[in-house]
């Protein structure tokens, strides 16, 4: 492991791992990682690696489900307005 201590860009002090994948998933990350908008695969596995600690809120099928209902519904005019 190193670390870079030379920050003069104002970015957070990173540390250099070495990590073992697969050759086909490096593959399909080479292949994927600049359709996604990352300029590097390290950046796409670092984001990667922040959802995976701090996961992204997720709604279920059931929600997503009752919301698309939903829109229908006002796009159908079926709603009612609530009264205050």
């Amino acid at each position: 492991m190193s670390t870079d201590a030379d920050n003069t860009d104002n970015e957070p002090e990173t540390t250099k791992i070495d990590v073992r994948v697969p050759t086909e998933l490096l593959d399909q990350i080479d292949e994927e990682y600049h359709s996604r908008g990352y300029t590097s695969r390290s950046e796409a596995i670092r984001d990667a690696l922040r959802a995976w600690v701090d996961p992204p809120v997720r709604l279920s099928d059931d929600v997503l489900a009752d919301l698309a209902a939903s829109r229908e519904q006002r796009e159908a005019g079926e709603t009612i307005p609530l009264e205050t």
